[in-house]
């Protein structure tokens, strides 16, 4: 059970609970006189929180980082523990392949001999350089694609170019309109005597994004991959790091050992920019048109989220961590993406937009980097390079980028065009590059049961009491590294109430507690008339869906078909119910609240799930209520909350999932499947790495050995049966093997999305040990 703080200690100190005749509010409640949307009002006030935390995150960072000024060498060493939590959360979790780097055509993969490959490969030619279209080796069935731009002579660096995602490796060298001649850095490089590797990113278009045989999104390219990446705990800027990365390791493979320098721009510098950070190997960064405070991440296209990111990383402390390597900044002009495709009969993208900041957001965040390095021994100084007229890549940048990888040559800018010498396909590359990451994260899903097993090895099911111990650990990881635990709450619930129906057999009334400053939990308690005094009877929580509202289950004069009133019905059977307020209701405006979360290493459900917390204490506190017999009932997104709210309380002694139970991760990741959410507007359903840590059966085990019902109608369009029971199989034999078989139920029914109330109402009766009506 829950521990009750000394507020509800005092409530309970209280006279004894009464029920006069047209009482306006509850005993121990202050009268509720909010008016207007109070769901709308739950959401907004959410949003305060989490834009406060996000302003004060900056100042909160120190106490992740312990750096060790004294040299260059302890200070790297002082940030690793720093550059591997980086690495995790961008997603870098699989080992790369050996590379294999290979000069290929562009048409075709037919060649006769290595001279042959070479000739077929040789796509054009410029000032004492050559361009080839290659490919190399990255992950299992993963490769990178792209040009490279080779000298004639003995190159001075090994470069890798990273163009905004829009703009191809032929653009950036010249091959092909798209870039004018003075933002063609990758050109410019290879005729200072650089190598230079040109890869090809995956870009906004939304050609691929969809299922064919059901449907097609907007969702750009990035956010379709970052979607399925995501679950799995991997990430679209994850993999495109990898394929930089599989490049160092081949330029590590010279026999002459050559400075390493990564440039890019727009998505590219992002790339660039966070490649560097993770990878001591690189010895230099340019990064154009990408640098600025990522507070403001919420904003930009989810393909950029990065799950904690704000909590330790923000861009000054990520150019921090490229010291004492160098790293040279241009302020300069940003992709400008006003949002998603717009295309007939597409849809489903997350908004999101890039600009251009001012200049001085820049600058003071350049200023912040170089204090967090300030006393360094030797300094460095990281420098910021103002181009706001002109393209990317101005000449300042190219030949400050050259002198930190040591050339002490005299910048050369010829502005020749290279020679084309045959014809290449950029859309059939950019088709298997998507696919192959793609099929990537298939591959991780299809794994996945297995890297679950091996993550709860260390879960004991020998006994009960074994398991309540062994389980803990699992119970924290969920809260903390899937959920996102918010502190507990150290403000007094102040309970407010007002009379809103008087039925025959019960009464509703509006509760709203305080949770957080601006953050509170709001429900409609329903309370049977016939509660004698001292006596104490089982509570249902019955919680809404998607969109939903506390009335839709609550109000006598309101029947929805997907809800039956259940709370209303479970009232006049002789329960106590509450039908809360969750805030996944208004669209985008609850979406961005996931938006705004995830950096900060949050998500909807660590509100929700203190809301509850604060619902499980108020309802413990009342006279009527058995604190020991708090139960959980919730539909559809209500599911889902059943699956994770009592999963982490145990104030509730159990839990029923209606219209949601299913296999989760098949659920979020798959691309053969109509019920998959990559082709809904749901992106807020995606949580970084459940994939491979938490399925529903998992889920369920933490519920455990609390008694656990799935309620499930055969047409429910959420997911087929055969998923659903599935996955039950495996909650079933784990409560059977802990010998407590009989509290794990699924009911399956002839019907629709729906609360169907027949095996779920007497399940009720029996684990909250009440009496079932006589009729």
């Amino acid at each position: 059970m829950i521990r009750l703080p000394l507020t509800i200690s005092l409530i309970l100190s209280f006279p004894i609970f009464t029920f006069a005749e047209n009482v306006s509010q509850l005993p121990n409640t202050k009268p509720l006189t909010m008016e207007g949307d109070l769901a709308a009002q739950m959401v907004a006030g959410i949003d305060c929180y989490l834009m406060r935390e996000t302003g004060a995150a900056a100042q909160r960072r120190s106490q992740f980082w312990n750096r060790d000024l004294s040299s260059h060498e302890n200070y790297t060493q002082s940030i690793a523990p720093n550059r591997e939590r980086l690495q995790k959360i961008l997603g870098l979790a699989d080992d790369r392949e050996p590379v294999t780097f290979s000069i290929v055509s562009p048409i075709s993969s037919e060649f006769s001999s290595n001279n042959d490959k070479q000739a077929a490969g040789l796509i054009g030619a410029g000032a004492n350089y050559k361009i080839y279209n290659v490919r190399w080796s990255v992950l299992k069935n993963v490769d990178a694609e792209g040009l490279l731009l080779q000298p004639d002579q003995t190159p001075i660096a090994d470069l890798i170019a990273l163009p905004d995602c829009d703009q191809t490796p032929e653009m950036l060298c010249g091959l092909t309109e798209g870039i004018p001649l003075d933002g063609q850095f990758a050109r410019r490089l290879a005729e200072n005597g650089c190598r230079v590797l040109i890869p090809t990113l995956i870009d906004r278009h939304c050609d691929y994004s969809g299922i064919e045989q059901y449907r097609m999104t907007n969702q750009p390219h990035r956010e379709y991959l970052y979607r399925a990446a995501y679950e799995m705990g991997r990430t679209m800027i994850g993999y495109e790091i990898q394929k930089i990365l599989a490049a160092i390791d081949w330029f590590t493979q010279d026999e002459n050992v050559r400075p390493t320098g990564v440039i890019g721009y727009g998505e590219g510098g992002l790339l660039a920019f966070y490649s560097t950070a993770v990878d001591t190997r690189i010895d230099a960064a340019a990064v154009l048109g990408y640098f600025q405070p990522r507070e403001e991440l919420w904003r930009e296209p989810i393909y950029r989220n990065v799950w904690s990111l704000l909590k330790e990383f923000g861009a000054a402390e990520t150019a921090a961590m490229i010291a004492p390597r160098s790293l040279i900044i241009e302020a300069c002009k940003h992709p400008e993406i006003e949002g998603p495709p717009q295309l007939p009969n597409r849809s489903g993208a997350a908004p999101g937009v890039i600009t251009t900041p001012p200049f001085a957001t820049v600058e003071r965040e350049a200023r912040r980097a170089n204090e967090l390095i300030e006393g360094l021994k030797p300094s460095i100084t990281i420098p910021l390079i103002k181009n706001l007229d002109g393209p990317p890549g101005c000449e300042e940048i190219l030949s400050t980028f050259l002198t930190a990888l040591d050339s002490d040559d005299q910048f050369i800018d010829s502005k020749s065009v290279p020679k084309r010498f045959q014809e290449f396909d950029p859309e059939s590359r950019m088709k298997r590059q998507f696919t192959q990451i793609l099929e990537h994260t298939q591959s991780l899903m299809r794994e996945s049961e297995f890297t679950r097993a091996e993550f709860w090895n260390q879960a004991d099911a020998s006994s009960l009491e074994a398991w309540k111990r062994s389980s803990q650990w699992y119970r924290d990881y969920f809260w903390d590294e899937i959920i996102g635990r918010l502190p507990e709450s150290k403000i007094p619930m102040n309970p407010r109430s007002r009379l809103v129906y008087d039925e025959p057999k019960y009464r509703g009334y509006e509760i709203v507690l305080d949770v957080y400053p601006d953050v509170f939990a709001y429900g409609i308690l329903l309370l049977p008339k016939d509660i004698q005094p001292g006596e104490r009877r089982p509570v249902v929580v019955c919680q809404h869906g998607l969109e939903g509202r506390p009335q839709d289950v609550a109000d006598p004069s309101i029947n929805k078909s997907a809800y039956g009133q259940f709370a209303c019905q479970l009232a006049e059977r002789g329960f106590i119910t509450f039908a809360p307020q969750n805030p996944y209701i208004g669209q985008d405006r609850f979406r961005v609240l996931q938006r705004k979360a995830h950096p900060l290493g949050l998500s909807l459900f660590a509100f929700i799930t203190r809301q509850h917390e604060r619902i499980l204490q108020w309802l413990s506190s009342l006279p009527p209520v058995d604190p020991e017999r708090i139960a959980f009932y919730g539909l559809s997104y209500g599911g889902k909350t059943a699956m994770r709210a009592p999963a982490l309380l145990d104030g509730y002694c159990l839990s029923i999932c209606s219209a949601d139970f299913n296999e989760w991760i098949w659920k979020n990741v798959s691309t053969r499947h109509r019920y998959s959410y990559l082709i809904t507007g749901e992106y807020d359903m995606m949580e970084f790495n459940i994939g491979e840590t938490f399925n529903y059966a998992e889920l369920s085990w933490l519920i455990c050995p609390r008694p656990f019902m799935v309620e499930r109608g055969h047409h429910d369009g959420v997911a087929p049966d055969e998923w659903v029971a599935y996955e039950f199989a495996k909650v079933k034999r784990h409560y059977v093997q802990l010998g407590i078989g009989d509290r794990a139920e699924i009911e399956f029914f002839d019907g629709p999305h729906m609360i169907h109330g027949k095996g779920t109402f007497d399940f009720l009766h029996r684990h909250l040990n009440w009496r079932k009506p006589n009729h």
